[in-house]
């Protein structure tokens, strides 16, 4: 018997992910995006189509597009917000991560969320910091991912 309502179809059947990256910061981004292939590759046969947008702010409408286009089992999302020393930065990360779990939710497409508001970016050797924590976040990204897959996978089946 299958768990989902009606409005959802068996996403892991499907043989693609996307990864979808913002191009702001792109040097730490790509960080974050070349651990997750690595590891994926590692763990899981399935294609990764590669996607950017210009800023975090666009993640979740290229994230809606593709969800609703039933060619990926999941959708991994990766960016930067900096707060830059002006009351944004916060507006911005709560628009991504509420558009992200909506897509999510209205989808049944699993979406994954690597987009990072770091609150002290711009102190010296935060930078260089985050360029290293953003491996460790694409390699967990990967394993999230895979593994939230088989768990859907599992109570489709069910």
């Amino acid at each position: 018997m299958n768990t989902f309502s009606n409005n959802f179809t068996d996403t892991t059947s499907r043989t693609r992910i996307a990864f979808v990256q913002s191009c702001w910061h792109r040097d730490i981004v790509d960080q974050l995006r070349d651990a997750f292939l690595r590891t994926h590759a590692e763990l899981d046969n399935r294609d990764v189509d590669l996607f950017e947008v210009p800023g975090a702010f666009e993640i979740p409408l290229r994230a809606k597009i593709l969800a609703s286009s039933g060619q990926y089992a999941g959708i991994v999302t990766g960016g930067l917000i900096v707060d830059g020393g002006i009351y944004r930065h916060e507006f911005v990360s709560s628009a991504v991560i509420d558009g992200l779990m909506r897509v999510q939710l209205d989808t049944g497409v699993p979406v994954f969320s690597a987009v990072l508001t770091p609150q002290d970016f711009l102190s010296d050797g935060q930078p260089e910091f985050f360029q290293e924590h953003f491996v460790t976040k694409g390699t967990e990204a990967a394993h999230a991912c895979i593994e939230t897959i088989g768990a859907v996978k599992q109570h489709q089946v069910a």
